[in-house]
């Protein structure tokens, strides 16, 4: 199918590629199928992708894999979270990733941020995702080389 975007133009979006989010995500919950998108000229080009709604062409998240932002996540999911991720009846723990939404929190602002408590999880081999909303986080800090001298 042909999707109009408003960042990438015209482009070819196939059916196995599009991501089911059943709950939407926040602020977009009438927004249920989206595809990444991501360009292949840069650093981490695998890190970064746009997720892309194809319901609304002008609706699109730049996402991130946290670890580049040094950020490890320990999830736990509730068993419907687990069904609904399809999570060992349609793939295995090993095909979800976890990303972070990055955002501007206003018009003109140059500093970007990570959505970290609210990450997304897609089983990439069940093309299916959700939002985790983390109502308290709890840090897991891990210091390393503490006694080299600086």
């Amino acid at each position: 199918m042909k999707l109009d975007t408003y960042l990438f133009g015209s482009v070819d979006v196939q059916a196995e590629a599009i991501i089911e989010f059943p709950q939407g995500l926040a602020g977009f919950e009438n927004l249920k199928k989206f595809t990444l998108i991501h360009e292949v000229n840069g650093v981490d080009a695998l890190a970064s992708f746009t997720l892309q709604s194809v319901e609304d062409p002008a609706v699109a998240f730049q996402i991130i894999d946290p670890t580049v932002l040094g950020f490890d996540y320990d999830l736990t999911l509730t068993d419907e979270e687990t069904t609904m991720l399809k999570i060992g009846t349609d793939g295995t723990e090993s095909d979800v990733a976890v990303m972070l939404t990055l955002y501007k929190q206003g018009e003109g602002d140059k500093n970007i941020s990570a959505s970290v408590r609210a990450p997304l999880i897609i089983n990439t081999k069940a093309r299916v995702g959700m939002q985790k909303i983390i109502q308290r986080a709890r840090p897991n800090l891990m210091i390393s080389n503490l006694s080299s001298g600086v």
